[in-house]
């Protein structure tokens, strides 16, 4: 058996899925353009240097889906999906997916954007699991509280994350032969060393001067 895991934002997707969702509730008037787009800017920078603080990131991000009653918001990302995700899945990144999935592969995605956002976006590739950061709800109404729940799926965490699924099934990374993880960014650095086989994905400068280094494959799904 073989393990292929995936990062989402500007990996699989040429884009990133928590911007597009701001840009869609921005859209539909449910948040603020002025200070919603200052956060993401702030917010981006530091993912960019690697400093980003996740847990006041998360708090930010999360807040809107504590404003809106869960059918509202799955009705939202119906209209999200249709007009800010499909766009910008690649017939390569497809191709990608579906040659892991024909294999047998165990597949998963792997991402600290939210589950409620990225859930449908995993479900569209046909991927069967998901690890993502998970918003915290109530088990009866599925109302969300606008705080995270669990480690969240960022640097570290997503190997804490992977290895605690990973135990769920009954399995560890002795249990494949080959492991992939496929990533554009450096803060996926932790969980591209603990894979057999790590590809960059138009990796930011960062990584594709480590990718350099290391000798690791470097590949495009744009």
């Amino acid at each position: 058996m073989n393990l292929a895991l995936f990062d989402l934002d500007n990996t699989l997707l040429a884009g990133d899925s928590d911007f597009e969702w701001a840009q869609f509730l921005i859209s539909r008037g449910a948040v603020d353009r002025e200070i919603q787009e200052a956060k993401n800017i702030e917010f981006y920078e530091h993912y960019k240097a690697g400093t980003l603080d996740i847990q006041a990131f998360l708090a930010f991000q999360l807040q809107p889906l504590a404003r809106h009653a869960r059918a509202e918001l799955d009705a939202w990302h119906r209209e999200y999906m249709e007009r800010h995700i499909r766009p910008i899945i690649s017939p390569a990144a497809r191709q990608l997916v579906d040659k892991h999935l024909a294999a047998g592969d165990l597949c998963a995605v792997v991402t600290a954007t939210n589950s409620f956002v990225t859930g449908p976006i995993v479900r569209e590739f046909g991927i069967p699991h998901l690890i993502g950061t998970i918003p915290a709800a109530d088990v009866n109404s599925g109302a969300f509280s606008g705080t995270p729940t669990g480690t969240p799926s960022f640097q570290a965490g997503k190997i804490v994350r992977v290895e605690e699924w990973l135990e769920s099934l009954g399995l560890w990374w002795g249990s494949f032969e080959h492991s992939w993880f496929y990533s554009d960014s450096h803060n996926d650095l932790p969980l591209m060393g603990k894979v057999s086989q790590p590809v960059a994905v138009d990796p930011d400068d960062k990584l594709r001067a480590h990718a350099g280094q290391m000798g690791w494959k470097i590949i495009t799904l744009r």
